[in-house]
C-alpha cells in the first residue's frame, strides 16, 4: 500500500502545479501591466491567458490520455509546466508572456482530466475517494504555496520579483516530472486500450502486493471481459451514457454555480461591500486560504467513510445555510457576519463539491470512455468558471449583493434535489460494478 500512496501522491502533484499556476500570476499582474504599459483590454487577455489554455486542456486532454496512455500524458503536464514557468519569467513582451501562460493553462486542463483518472484506475476500491482525493488537497496546498512564494518573493526579488514569481515553477514542475518516470501505466488502460493483459496483469500486482494471484487473475478478468462488452457501444455520444453524462456535466455546473470562483477570486471585493476593505487581502490569502487547506483535508478523510453522496448532501446543506444568511447579512445590513459566512461557505465547498467532483467524475464512465467523460466534466467546469469570473463584476454592480448570493443558493436547493433523486453512492464499489449499477452493463 505504501507504493500505490506513493504513486497517487506523485501523480496528485499534478493539481499541487494546477494550484500554484492558477494563483501566482495574482502577484505579478500589477507589475506587469505597468512594465508593458497595457490597456485594461490587453491587460485581462494576459491574465486569462492560462484560463483560455485550462478550457481547450480540458477539451483535448481525453485524447492523449486514451491515445498515448495515462503515464505519457501525465508526463507531458509536467513539461508544458515547466515551459511556462520559465518563459513566463523571461518574457520580454506580453505577446509572448501570453503564449507562455497559454500553454501552462494547457497542463491545468489536461491534469484534471489525466490525474483523478489515473488515481482512480489504480486505486483498490476501499481507498480510491481518499487517493483521487488527493489531487484536490494538493491544488489547495499549491494555492497556499503559491500566496506564500509571493509573499517572500515580492521582499527579496527586487524590481524583478515578478519573473521570480512565475518563474519559480519550473523547480516543483521539473521535480514531477522527473518523478512521473516511476509512474507504472495505468492496468486498465493496458488491458482495456492496449489490448496487452500481461502488463497490465503485471501492474495490478504491483499495486495491490496484498493480494492473491486468484484475486489478480480475477480482477485483469474482469477488466479485459468489461472491455469487451464495451467495443459494441464504442461511440460516446449515446443513450447508453446518457446518465454518467449527465451526471458529469450536472456535477461541474453545480460546483461552478455554487459561487465559489466568484468568492476564491473576488474576495476583496466581496469584503469591501462588507465595510471590511482593510481586512480583505488578509481575509483572502490567509483566512479563506487556510479554511479550504483545513475542511479539504476533512473532506478526504470522510470521502471513503461516509461516501460520496452523502458528502454532497452535507455539503449542500452547508451551501444553503453560509449563502442564505450571506444573502440576509447584505439585505438588513448586518455585515459583521459576513466573514464567517464566507468561511463557512468555503468549508461546505471543501468538505462537499471540493473532495467529491474530481473523484466521481472519474468513477462513472465506463473504461474505454473514461478519458472522454473526464474531458467531458472537466470542460464543463472550466467553461462555467470562466463565464462566472467574466460576468461576477457585472453582476454584483448590476444587481444588490444580496440578490446575487441568493440566486447562487437557489442553486445550491436545486443541487441538494439533484443528489437526493439522482446521484449514486460510489464509495467501495470496484469500477466495473459501478458500470453494472448505473446500467452499463
Amino acid at each position: 500500500m505504501n507504493r500505490i500512496f506513493f504513486f497517487a501522491i506523485v501523480s496528485s502533484l499534478a493539481g499541487f502545479l494546477f494550484g500554484f499556476d492558477t494563483v501566482v500570476i495574482s502577484g505579478a499582474e500589477q507589475t506587469i501591466q505597468k512594465l508593458w504599459n497595457l490597456s485594461p483590454g490587453l491587460h485581462g487577455v494576459a491574465m486569462a491567458a492560462a484560463l483560455y489554455g485550462t478550457v481547450l486542456g480540458s477539451m483535448l486532454g481525453g485524447w492523449p490520455t486514451d491515445r498515448f496512455g495515462r503515464r505519457p500524458t501525465l508526463l507531458w503536464i509536467g513539461i508544458l509546466y515547466f515551459v511556462s514557468a520559465v518563459w513566463s519569467g523571461l518574457a520580454t513582451d506580453v505577446y509572448s508572456f501570453i503564449i507562455a501562460r497559454f500553454i501552462g493553462g494547457l497542463g491545468v486542463g489536461i491534469s484534471t482530466v489525466a490525474a483523478p483518472l489515473f488515481i482512480a484506475e489504480i486505486s483498490p476500491p476501499d481507498r480510491r475517494g481518499r487517493l483521487a482525493g488527493m489531487f484536490q488537497f494538493n491544488i489547495v496546498l499549491g494555492i497556499l504555496i503559491a500566496f506564500l512564494s509571493n509573499a517572500i518573493l515580492a521582499r527579496i526579488g527586487g524590481e524583478n520579483a515578478w519573473r521570480w514569481m512565475l518563474g519559480v515553477e519550473a523547480v516543483p514542475a521539473l521535480a514531477y516530472t522527473l518523478l512521473c518516470l516511476k509512474l507504472p501505466e495505468s492496468p486498465r488502460w493496458l488491458i482495456g486500450r492496449k489490448g496487452d493483459l500481461e502488463a497490465g496483469t503485471a501492474v495490478l500486482r504491483l499495486v495491490r502486493p496484498e493480494a492473491s494471484d486468484e484475486e489478480i487473475l480475477a480482477e485483469a478478468g474482469r477488466i479485459q471481459q468489461s472491455s469487451r462488452d464495451e467495443v459494441a457501444g464504442a461511440r460516446f455520444w449515446t443513450g447508453r451514457l446518457r446518465v454518467p453524462i449527465l451526471l458529469a456535466v450536472l456535477i461541474a455546473f453545480f460546483n461552478q454555480l455554487s459561487g465559489i470562483n466568484a468568492v476564491l477570486y473576488f474576495a476583496p471585493r466581496i469584503f469591501e461591500l462588507a465595510g471590511l476593505e482593510s481586512k480583505a487581502a488578509l481575509l483572502q490569502s490567509v483566512g479563506i486560504g487556510v479554511t479550504n487547506l483545513v475542511f479539504t483535508f476533512v473532506g478526504l478523510w470522510l470521502i471513503d467513510r461516509l461516501g460520496r453522496r452523502t458528502l454532497l448532501t452535507i455539503g449542500s446543506f452547508g451551501y444553503i445555510i453560509s449563502l442564505g444568511l450571506t444573502a440576509w447579512a447584505f439585505y438588513s445590513g448586518n455585515y459583521g457576519i459576513v466573514p464567517v459566512c464566507i468561511f463557512a461557505f468555503i468549508a461546505a465547498h471543501a468538505v462537499g463539491q471540493g473532495a467529491v467532483i474530481w473523484v466521481f467524475i472519474s468513477e462513472i464512465f465506463p473504461n474505454r470512455h473514461r478519458a472522454e467523460g473526464q474531458a467531458l466534466g472537466s470542460f464543463t467546469h472550466w467553461i462555467f468558471a470562466a463565464l462566472l469570473t467574466t460576468f461576477f463584476p457585472k453582476m454584483v454592480t448590476a444587481f444588490a449583493p444580496g440578490n446575487v448570493f441568493l440566486f447562487f443558493c437557489g442553486m445550491m436547493v436545486l443541487q441538494l434535489i439533484w443528489v437526493k433523486l439522482m446521484v449514486p453512492e460510489t464509495k467501495g464499489v470496484p469500477l466495473e460494478d459501478i458500470q453494472k449499477q448505473l446500467g452499463l452493463s
